[in-house]
């Protein structure tokens, strides 16, 4: 039982910083998910949306601090108990997310390692039988430094979690395992390999007959009752095909498409807000004279946002904006750049230089 104990200290201290750290590198991007499981299609708890970037950095940081207190024997009996309450937590989620299908990746480890919903099911079950062995050989974990030295190095740790999640949210992630990292080519990402496995969806078509809806499948669409009102499609995923890791990613003015257009162009700067509205102030203040900066070396400067038509009228008349705004998805804009709003260098669809607003006077044109 003690060697067994060692051994999953070891795992579970390891894994645990791991996996606080990756995350930590990101935790905007953790948010992101959070916010997808509060939102009413999953745990419905709506309210806790405007907190997720503060829950997400409390998470994670707590993560490293509890995976450095196993390693060194700080505290075992809290240690240990704060452990097994966070993994059963975790395993009852991914066990939801799982079962219902409500979250395809749980962003355990970022997007540095994606897990589909069971595997991070069975991964967190895993954890929890080595968690469960530290439990019950509580009298086997000795620390191996003094206390006070313990308790130091648990606190530098602490600390230095804070620099590094004050730091990525004022500037960038340390390490980019995003598809839109710098030196990706996006015509490339979106490219489908010849002989690749499709994706198969049934299709299931929704009517109102006689006021009450009723599904009928493509099979049944010629032979309909009369009068059948049309309400929605349903596509039910039947076997997942390959997914390109770039997707999704369109430029859109006024209806028409602009993407291969803007991707053969030598020279563009992306100026990326999801949402104008969430969008910091002194970061939008700057976009204007940025754009003309770029407009005078030769590039083409595109605004890229998924705000609605109004929104962006009112912000481009409040704030003396020039250039236009097109429109790509909200969930491929924050998976493009974290920073709201944050920019993007393209060379003939290849990203060649990203920063957040807060150095805007570091893009290389």
């Amino acid at each position: 039982m003690k060697y067994l104990v060692h051994l999953s200290r070891i795992i579970v201290g390891v894994l645990f910083i791991i996996s606080g750290l990756i995350k930590l590198n990101d935790p905007t991007g953790f948010s992101f998910k959070l916010e997808e499981y509060f939102s009413e299609g999953v745990l419905n708890m709506p309210a806790l949306v405007p907190y997720a970037l503060g829950i997400a950095l409390f998470v994670v940081i707590f993560e490293v601090v509890l995976g450095v207190a196993l390693l060194v024997g700080f505290k075992p009996k809290w240690t240990v108990w704060s452990l097994l309450l966070m993994i059963v937590f975790f395993t009852f989620l991914t066990f939801y997310s799982a079962y219902f299908n409500k979250v395809t990746d749980c962003g355990c480890f970022g997007d540095a390692l994606k897990l589909t919903p069971w595997q991070s099911f069975f991964k967190d079950v895993a954890l929890l039988v080595f968690i469960l062995i530290l439990f019950f050989g509580l009298k086997y974990i000795q620390p191996i430094l003094k206390p006070m030295v313990g308790a130091l190095t648990v606190f530098i740790a602490y600390s230095l979690c804070l620099f590094m999640g004050y730091w990525v949210l004022n500037h960038l992630p340390l390490k980019d395992f995003r598809a839109y990292k710098i030196g990706t080519n996006i015509q490339k990402g979106m490219e489908f390999p010849e002989g690749a496995a499709r994706s198969v969806y049934e299709m299931n078509f929704v009517y109102k007959v006689n006021g009450k809806e009723q599904n009928f499948g493509e099979k049944d669409l010629m032979s309909l009752p009369a009068g059948a009102e049309f309400v929605r499609r349903e596509d039910k995923l039947i076997s997942q095909g390959y997914v390109p890791p770039i997707h999704d990613f369109t430029i859109e003015l006024d209806g028409e498409d602009f993407t291969e257009e803007m991707l053969n162009e030598p020279k563009v700067v992306m100026l990326i807000s999801y949402d104008l509205q969430k969008a910091k102030a002194d970061g939008l203040s700057q976009l204007e004279a940025f754009s003309k900066k770029a407009q005078a070396k030769g590039y083409k400067v595109l605004g890229m946002t998924a705000s609605p038509i109004e929104d962006i009228a009112k912000f481009r008349k409040e704030n003396g904006i020039t250039f236009d705004y097109y429109f790509c998805d909200a969930t491929t804009l924050k998976t493009i750049e974290r920073a709201n709003p944050s920019i993007v260098v393209l060379h003939k669809g290849t990203i060649v230089d990203k920063k957040h607003w807060n150095d805007i006077d570091d893009v290389k044109l």
